[in-house]
Formats: structure tokens, sequence, C-alpha cells
């Protein structure tokens, strides 16, 4: 991945005020280092519940606004909504591994032009629609996850996905064959206010270990927020600027957890 991407990690410090515009920086070399790209996949991995539809997560709504700001060659895809099955573990069976061998070949035209969808929880689950992204993906130049830290962790629906797609790296590091992620760049884009943000985003990067190609996956890590005192003022201020929005009846767009980095 290019340099201006590549330099974009950073990590909101405990005074958010100061990086603001740091911040907000990062994310515009980002757009402008993707429009070099033709097709990029967005895939957002942040829930809320159904039911409330106005309430986005803030990595949703960042996806969105740089969809915007790239316009018709960026799909955006919500991971949440998406059937898709827990990974096997087939990595690490009795016969051995066999995560993305041959016999695993997803064999379905439609769903897998490519050929290269080989994933045993996608045969043995005839609804699973883990397709729904490997397809796009494959045909994608660069691919951004969009996704939250809870817990000290990233969150559920990002780690199934990424466990799920552990048969691409596999097939090229311990199968032998072609890297068919060689050509795709990608990145990470993870926002919260929980603990051990820097170490998620760390841990992330360092995953690309696995990948032997000169577009190595690299990320951003952007907004997070430690002090009981700051996530008392973002609670006041989110419930002013709710009050605003509805009054107002204007679409705001949030993020960093205090202050726009993006304004409308």
């Amino acid at each position: 991945m290019g340099g201006a991407f590549r330099d974009n990690i950073g990590l909101m410090s405990e005074n958010p005020f100061s990086r603001i515009e740091q911040d907000r920086e990062r994310m515009l070399r980002s757009v402008e280092y993707l429009r070099s790209k033709s097709k990029i996949l967005f895939l957002t991995t942040s829930n809320r519940w159904l039911g409330e539809k106005q309430d986005l997560p803030k990595s949703t709504m960042l996806a969105n606004k740089m969809a915007e700001m790239l316009g018709d060659k960026v799909t955006v895809i919500d991971v949440t909504t998406l059937k898709v099955y827990p990974c096997e573990g087939n990595v690490s069976t009795g016969r051995g591994n066999t995560c993305g061998e041959k016999g695993a070949l997803l064999d379905d035209k439609e769903k897998n032009p490519s050929g290269c969808h080989r994933c045993y929880a996608s045969m043995n689950n005839p609804d699973d629609e883990l397709w729904e992204i490997s397809k796009p993906l494959l045909e994608s130049d660069a691919v951004v996850f969009f996704g939250s830290v809870r817990w000290g962790q990233m969150n559920a629906f990002y780690q199934k996905l990424i466990e799920r797609l552990t048969w691409l790296e596999n097939r090229h590091s311990t199968l032998g064959e072609s890297n068919v992620l060689a050509n795709i760049d990608a990145g990470l884009i993870a926002v919260g206010h929980n603990l051990r943000g820097k170490e998620v985003v760390d841990a992330q990067k360092r995953f690309t270990d696995f990948l032997d190609s000169e577009h190595r996956v690299n990320f951003i890590g952007i907004g997070l927020l430690r002090r009981p005192r700051m996530r008392r003022m973002f609670r006041i201020r989110m419930r002013l600027r709710h009050f605003v929005r509805r009054l107002l009846r204007v679409d705001l767009l949030f993020f960093l957890d205090i202050c726009d980095i993006v304004r409308p």
C-alpha cells in the first residue's frame, strides 16, 4: 500500500481536542490515496439494534462519508446484515490443515466466479453468505474494514469475518499456492472508547506478516477515548447534538466520540 495510506496510523490521545484536526487530516489523506484506485470495497462490521434506524455506528457513518467523497468506485457492505457462519477451524483438524484446500471449492459460478472461494463452512451451510463479501473483495483493488473496539478487542462481527477469510491466507502461506490478495490494498479504521485501543490496532497490523506481498495490509486506528471525565463530556455533548439534530432536521456526522472530524 502507498505511503500516504501507510502513514495514517494514529490513536486518540487523552486530550481528544488536541488531535481532532490531525485525525481529520489522516482521514482526508486516506481518501486521497484511495482516489487512485478504480474499485474499492468498504466492509462495515460495527452494529446497533435494528429497530433504531437513525443510530448508526460511528465507523459506519465514516465509511458512508468517505464513500460519498470517493463516488461510484466504492461499494459499501454492512457485514452485520449478512448470514455468515462461524469459522470451523479447519486449519487444525484431525486430518491436518485443510483450510482453503481445493476440495473446499464453492462450486457455484454465480457466487464464486473467480473460482478462488474455498471454504468448508460455505460448503456445509448452503445459506452462508460469505460469498457476498469474497466475490466483490476479489474483484477490488482496495478494501477497507471499519469496526469498533469493544472490551479491549475488535468487535465480534469483525473477528468472525477475519476468521472466515483465513482460507485466503492459508492457501498461500501453507498450501504454497498463488497469493490472490497480492494486488489488493487493505486497511482498517477502528473507532471506540474502550481500553487497549493501540494494542488492538497493533495486533491487527501484525496479521500482515502472513502475507508475502509488497501490498501488505495497513491500518488506521482513530478515535480512542479513555478518561471517564471525557466520556461524561461525550454523553452530554451527544445529547445536545441529538436535540439539535431533531430540532433542525439536519444530517450531522459525528466522529471521534467528541467532535466532528468530517464536517457537514
